[in-house]
């Protein structure tokens, strides 16, 4: 039997803000835009990983071997990420849009 403990249904991400006169200096557009794009997957990857454990939680509770509450809270937790995935990515399309309805 796997202890109920071992999986760790809360998974939170920690994530550290660049300083912004620090990258003024030191940074390059290109850079810039490649620690964007290493900060966006780092998210996408978190969220997969929740799914991912939300799955096995269920698989561990048609096992019989953790508690129906904890696959609540680990598919909670995995929807959640999900939806904010989705909000961000339609923010980002509404800013996309407007910049370029934008004229010059």
């Amino acid at each position: 039997m796997i202890n109920p403990m071992s999986f760790n249904p809360i998974q939170t991400q920690s994530v550290k803000l660049p300083d912004t006169n620090s990258i003024k200096d030191k940074a390059t557009p290109s850079e810039m835009t490649q620690s964007f794009g290493d900060f966006l997957k780092n998210a996408i990857d978190g969220v997969s990983s929740q799914e991912q454990n939300a799955q096995a939680m269920n698989d561990q509770y048609v096992l019989g071997n953790v508690d129906v509450s904890q696959v609540m809270i680990a598919s909670q937790q995995a929807e959640l990420g999900l939806q904010l995935t989705s909000q961000i990515r339609n923010k980002v399309i509404e800013a996309y849009q407007e910049i370029m309805r934008m004229q010059i």
